[in-house]
Parts: structure tokens; C-alpha cells; sequence
């Protein structure tokens, strides 16, 4: 069988879930319009202000469109976090202090985090740096919450509890909202007044709740992955307890400025139009790790998520066995890209990164990982991530090209 041929036969198998998405879909753009029109939303709201950027009232609409939509007290959604890592980081300096500790519970965090915390790199202002303690759970060995170390872990001076919603450059499952549910529940069992931060990037508009739905404290995002919905040019959020959004937008700014500061730049209706079409695109994003997950499973290698089951990000992952597939893979994908088709991925060092990456990323936004696109770290076991897609069928016809081009190389 040639791979249009394994691709028709992926397509056909794949049908019900891919009109179980259409219906998901539909409600998280019936959640989007209600917020717009609870607010009032009008092209008035798209003129920005200047400078200091005080009293914008497209950007404080914004703010309360999204918290609505998130099932949030309060957003700040700011083109000034230049990424879901800066969103993230402003949450944790924005809630802990010194001598307090925080405790990731899904083992160690995604890379970019590691300097953040202070697990790598020194004297650039770590939050270890500040004195702040760090802990983690390790996931048991079929890479899951260990619910019973969970239960005995939180302390008087834990002050939050960092929950990665993606599997981020592990192979482990994404967690659902139930999960991310299940988690809160046992932390606030041991300690009510310890905050749930979520790191939501990926997870946006996968299911039709979000983290801040069934009680998380604080999430964050990037506005170049799902809520940009594919056409928002920079930027992140972030959303929860009215107090805990003011803390984080005061290390954005500044205390005393807080959420009241920051020009948008003439980018509000980029900003409301991304919202908008979010649910869309994360939809054709998740049909497309389905076709991806499919036909490699069929190949015989290795993927997560399993071929079936229910989508927890916009990620799919493989594990190619090589550092010569992984290259060819993410070259395929290159050459299949709208934008920089004619450049070959190199492996090289990326800031925030441990290992050197290699990355297929030929976006309209560079880096955006609702756009198609795919890397991975150069090392064992050489694993590639797949990560959104505006349409699934461009998937399709770039994946053609990726089972011809990784099935080369024995």
C-alpha cells in the first residue's frame, strides 16, 4: 500500500471522530459568541490607544470576553508577553514570595520552564535565585499522576501548585480537565489556601471546558498557539482569581500599574478575530494529530496519544527511533510548509532548551504552534512532536510526503 493509498484508509477510519470534533467545535464557538455579544462587542472595540496604553476600551472588553469564555474571574491578554513561558513565569513571580514553596506535580516542567525555576542556568533571577523552594512528582512508571505521593504532598508553606496541562517533551499523557479537576481537588483537601496554576498551553478549546471551569486559581497561555486561533501576531494571557491576574499583570508592568497599562498596538481585532476562530482551528488541529497518530501506528512505531483515543492538546507525538528520521521527518514537513518551503531544518541550539531541536515551523506567525509544524529534541528516543494545523487536509497531503521520506531511511 503507497501512502495516498494508507492516507484514503485513514480518512475513511477516522470519519465519526472526526464529526464528533465538528460538534465540539460548535459548542466552543457557541461559548466564544455568547461572551462577544454579553459584551457588547462592536468595531469600536478595535481602536487602540497609544502610549501607556490607560483606559483602552477594546483591550478591557477583551480582558472580560476572555475571562468569560475561559469561565475565568478575570484575563489580561497583553501582546506585550512576547510567550506562554513569559505568561507563566509572570504568574509564578506574581503569586510566590521568598521562603515559600511550589511543587510541580507531573514530574519535571517543559524546558523553557527549567531556567525559569532555576533548575538550569544562575544568576539571571530565578525564582530558586529569590528564594523560593521547588519540588517535583515524579510520574509513576506508566507516566501518570502519582495520586498517592499527591496526597502527602502539600505542606503549610506550599503556595502553589504548577499542573502541566500538555506533555510538553515528554512522553506521557496530556491531562483532560478531569484530570486537571481530579489534581485540584487533592491539593485543596490538604491546603484550600494553595494555588492551582495551570500551564494551558495546547490545551485551549481541546474539550468544551478550560482549567479555570472546574477550579484552577491561575492558567496561562500564548496567543500564537490555540486562542490566537492561527492569526494573532504575538503575545499571551492570563486568567483566574480576579487578585492572583492582578499579581501576574503587576510583573508584566509594574506594581501600581498592574492590568491598567499597555498599548495593543492597532491589534485589537487581530486579538477578537483569534478568539473567534479558535475554536475552528484547534478542531482541524486535532483532526489532524488523529490522521498523523493513525497512519504512524499503522507503520509501526510508537505514538502519543494512542490512535482513538480523545485529544488532550494539539500535540502528537512519535517516536522515531533515529536522529536521521527525526530530521527527515521535520524536512518534509518543511518542504510542505506555505511559508519557507525551500528551507531545510538544521539542528541547533534554541534558547530556553537543553538539547539541541531541529523544527519544521513554515508559519504566517514564526513559531506558531497552531499553524502546522513539528520538532523535537536531538536525543533519545528521538521523538517528534506534530503540532496544529489551520486545516486538516493540508495535514494530509503533507504527511504523504512524511511516510515516503521517513520509510527511506532503514
Amino acid at each position: 500500500m503507497n501512502s495516498l493509498e494508507q492516507l484514503q484508509q485513514a480518512e475513511q477510519a477516522l470519519l465519526p471522530i472526526f464529526s464528533g470534533i465538528d460538534a465540539q467545535v460548535k459548542q466552543n464557538l457557541q461559548r466564544v459568541l455568547n461572551a462577544f455579544r454579553h459584551h457588547n462587542v462592536g468595531s469600536h472595540h478595535f481602536a487602540g490607544v497609544s502610549g501607556y496604553g490607560h483606559d483602552d476600551l477594546g483591550r478591557e472588553t477583551l480582558d472580560r470576553v476572555f475571562a468569560e469564555v475561559m469561565g475565568a474571574e478575570a484575563a489580561a491578554v497583553r501582546v506585550q508577553f512576547v510567550s506562554g513561558t513569559h505568561a507563566i513565569a509572570c504568574g509564578l513571580f506574581g503569586v510566590l514570595r521568598p521562603g515559600e514553596e511550589m511543587i510541580s506535580v507531573l514530574g519535571a516542567p517543559y524546558d523553557t520552564l527549567e531556567e525559569v525555576i532555576g533548575l538550569r542556568g544562575q544568576g539571571q533571577g530565578s525564582l530558586i535565585d529569590f528564594g523560593i523552594q521547588y519540588r517535583q512528582l515524579d510520574l509513576t512508571p506508566q507516566g501518570t499522576v502519582d495520586w498517592q505521593a499527591l496526597s502527602q504532598s502539600v505542606k503549610d508553606n506550599t503556595s502553589l501548585v504548577l499542573i502541566q496541562r500538555s506533555c510538553g517533551y515528554s512522553w506521557r499523557s496530556s491531562l483532560s480537565i478531569a484530570d486537571i479537576e481530579r489534581i485540584i481537588q487533592v491539593v485543596k483537601q490538604q491546603n484550600p489556601n494553595t494555588v492551582c496554576f495551570v500551564d494551558n498551553c495546547y490545551g485551549e478549546f481541546i474539550e468544551t471546558m478550560e482549567p479555570t471551569h472546574v477550579g484552577a486559581d491561575l492558567m496561562a497561555g500564548s496567543l500564537i498557539k490555540n486562542p490566537g486561533g492561527t492569526i494573532v501576531t504575538a503575545g499571551g494571557y492570563i486568567a483566574g482569581k480576579t487578585d492572583l491576574v492582578e499579581a501576574a499583570a503587576s510583573r508584566l508592568t509594574a506594581p501600581g500599574i498592574g492590568s491598567a497599562g499597555g498599548a495593543t498596538f492597532d491589534q485589537l481585532r487581530l486579538l477578537f478575530q483569534g478568539l473567534f476562530l479558535a475554536p475552528q482551528m484547534v478542531g482541524e488541529a486535532m483532526k489532524g494529530t488523529h490522521l498523523t497518530g493513525y497512519v504512524f501506528d499503522k507503520l509501526g512505531y510508537s505514538v502519543n496519544p494512542a490512535p482513538l483515543e480523545p485529544r488532550r492538546d494539539v500535540i502528537q507525538a512519535i517516536k522515531l527511533g533515529s536522529e536521521e528520521k527525526l530530521i527527515a521527518f521535520c524536512k518534509a514537513i518543511q518542504s510542505n510548509s506555505p511559508i519557507g518551503s525551500y528551507l531545510d531544518p538544521i539542528p541547533d541550539e534554541m534558547p530556553g532548551y537543553e538539547s539541541q531541536v531541529v523544527m519544521a515551523g513554515g508559519t504566517f506567525i514564526e513559531g506558531s504552534t497552531l499553524e502546522f509544524s513539528a520538532d523535537g529534541p536531538l536525543r533519545e528516543p528521538y521523538v517528534v512532536y506534530c503540532q496544529g494545523g489551520t486545516h486538516w487536509t493540508h495535514i494530509a497531503i503533507a504527511l504523504e510526503a512524511v511516510i515516503n521520506a521517513v520509510g527511506s531511511i532503514k
